[in-house]
């Protein structure tokens, strides 16, 4: 099952939770990690900005990203202007309609108010791994 995984669930896994079982699914090859530029730009400049100090955990996150494990990237992106109040958010919804993913797992307002797009579902962490279950 391909997965775009919003930064604010990706970062919220360093603290354990709910979060953190999805990106353990993502670790043990029970769900594939949909990615694209931004997002993994994202990802890192957040852990970075929050100064994780568990830099052993990020740097292997980014070498599993650049052995792209149980991962699929993409570079070629649609131009979406979906989410009007945080258009930074497009990029999620644009990495899943490239990568034909029928899922984002995201606690951000913006998103969860849209539910869904097109045919791609919009689930809250909680949501996900109830319906993953």
């Amino acid at each position: 099952m391909k997965v775009v995984i919003d930064t604010n669930v990706f970062v919220s896994s360093f603290f354990g939770g709910i979060p953190k079982q999805i990106i353990d699914l993502w670790k043990q090859g029970d769900i594939t990690l949909c990615l694209s530029q931004d997002i993994i730009e994202e990802y890192l400049l957040v852990l970075n900005r929050l100064g994780l100090k568990d830099k052993e955990e990020i740097n292997s996150l980014t070498r599993l990203f650049a052995e792209s494990y149980n991962a699929v990237f993409t570079s070629n992106t649609p131009d979406l202007n979906v989410v009007i109040d945080d258009p930074d958010d497009d990029k999620f919804l644009e990495c899943a309609v490239a990568l034909d993913c029928k899922i984002i797992v995201s606690g951000d307002q913006h998103l969860k108010d849209l539910k869904k797009y097109i045919d791609i579902k919009i689930l809250s962490p909680r949501d996900f791994i109830d319906s993953f279950e």
